[in-house]
């Protein structure tokens, strides 16, 4: 009944990912790897991966997906007065306690995805502070756990005399470009079992694939931030100063320098719009045509342009599973007109693309009225694939110009490996983001995209239409 991955997975796919960047290196330059400057290992972040004593795993790894640590959400963030989303690690941590699960006594060691491969490689206990703020809240002026927080922890679960406290059980923090140890000989020979990698190759701290994707995107800095949308979607926006209160709506994290980030996450996106542009393949297939995808999905978006700012009042909710922000707890894909309304395929389109990003939508609000400001946003994911639509609105939705670089595309794998490059090129005291401005992103600026102001104004008239149906269907 958990969403988990085994073992033998992880370690399958670890091996495949390292093997598929050996043989393209090999083909490409005849050369075989034995030596890497430097390596950085990245994952989805969240979870719980807890192991006893032994390195034994006591129960099987519980992904992000799961959703049953709702009351133990709700009562941490009570308890430390900041948003303690459903996600992180110390939820399904105290989850576990709540449901007096017999593991807890015997925990030793909690990590996520990328912590336990950089554990199982390197032998060091380590986190990147960017996906340890999706364990537990973290002290961005201390670079560390909250300790007033993990204090609140350790008495909440005094009663239970376990003979762990909190930082006994969780990785250390560590920031972009410090030391997190070395690629141990037993650790190379698993991941390159043919045994031509050596050991002894400097790590990064490993990060989450929120983190790599800042990096990805060179959107680390103050006032910068980055939107992916594609089967969910998520704003991540690098604040100025703390917000003035908790919101359950907006996920609390870091870069992996440690700088605080706004991240408004929504479960759906593109995935009801793809169901639909599936119908028109089938229909253009009855007519035994011939479907090239990614022609069909530029004509369709493309459409979107021509239709009436408001979408001609439609309304598409492409909720397939539930959705946090809004909220709507189970997946009930909607596509709603009006007998007034302008039902052409124009804006049709157009309705799905404003439904596919109105639960952000509501999320950005939240951030607008804090009065968070944003200078760029850089998008990746599969809306961007289409030029200049996605684009167009996202930057309608955000009310800021969005950026799209060739190099998008990427995502978490090549943001771990400019990580990897920061610990051992950065010249000393170069910032995260001045190495990456100046030695990574030096004249990449991407197309950039500014809000129109019809088209925000056509966005804001059916985000207000998009709440309303929202209010009836919850009543």
């Amino acid at each position: 009944g958990l969403w988990t991955y085994s073992l033998e997975e992880i370690h399958k796919g670890l091996q495949e990912s390292y093997r598929d960047m050996k043989e393209n290196v090999r083909s490409t330059y005849g050369v075989t790897i034995k030596k890497l400057a430097s390596i950085g290992f990245s994952a989805m972040m969240h979870g719980y991966m807890a192991f006893d004593k032994e390195d034994r795993l006591l129960v099987p790894f519980r992904t992000w997906r799961n959703t049953n640590t709702i009351e133990a959400a709700d009562k941490l963030t009570a308890l430390f007065q900041y948003n303690v989303p459903i996600r992180w690690s110390v939820a399904h941590l105290y989850q576990s306690i709540l449901n007096e699960e017999e593991h807890v006594k015997d925990v030793n060691y909690v990590s996520t995805l990328s912590g336990y491969i950089h554990w199982l490689l390197s032998g060091e206990k380590v986190l990147g502070i960017g996906d340890a703020s999706g364990m537990f809240p973290i002290d961005t002026e201390k670079k560390d756990y909250h300790q007033s927080m993990v204090e609140s922890f350790d008495a909440l679960v005094a009663d239970k005399n376990y003979n762990w406290k909190l930082r006994d059980i969780f990785p250390k923090v560590l920031c972009a470009g410090d030391d997190a140890g070395c690629l141990t000989e037993k650790g190379a020979l698993l991941m390159d079992p043919e045994g031509d990698l050596e050991g002894n190759i400097p790590l990064c701290a490993p990060e989450g694939d929120a983190g790599t994707g800042m990096v990805a995107t060179n959107s680390v800095a103050q006032r910068t931030g980055n939107v992916s949308a594609g089967t969910s979607v998520f704003a991540m926006i690098v604040l100025e100063k703390e917000l003035s209160k908790v919101y359950p709506e907006i996920d609390m994290v870091t870069t992996p320098s440690g700088s605080l980030v706004a991240m408004a996450h929504a479960n759906n996106c593109t995935s009801d719009l793809n169901a639909w542009v599936g119908i028109f393949k089938e229909f253009l297939e009855s007519y035994g045509m011939k479907v090239d995808m990614n022609e069909l999905f530029s004509i369709l978006y493309n459409k979107a342009l021509e239709g009436d700012g408001d979408a001609g009042k439609l309304l598409s909710y492409g909720y397939f599973s539930g959705e946090n922000i809004v909220p709507v707890t189970e997946g009930r894909p909607l596509f709603v007109r009006m007998p007034d309304s302008k039902f052409n395929l124009a804006n049709f389109m157009r309705s799905h693309l404003f439904g596919a990003l109105g639960a952000l939508k509501i999320g950005m609000e939240i951030l607008s009225e804090e009065g968070v400001k944003i200078d760029k946003i850089y998008g990746h994911g599969g809306l961007f694939k289409t030029p200049v639509v996605g684009q167009q609105m996202m930057a309608a939705a955000m009310n800021a110009p969005v950026s799209v670089m060739d190099t998008a595309g990427e995502g978490g794998a090549w943001g771990i490996a400019i990580l990897a490059s920061y610990l051992v090129n950065k010249d000393p005291k170069e910032t995260l983001d001045e190495y990456l401005e100046g030695k990574v992103f030096q004249g990449e600026t991407g197309s950039e995209i500014a809000p129109k102001a019809e088209d925000i104004e056509g966005f804001e008239s059916y985000i207000e239409r998009f709440k309303k149906g929202l209010a009836i269907e919850q009543s």
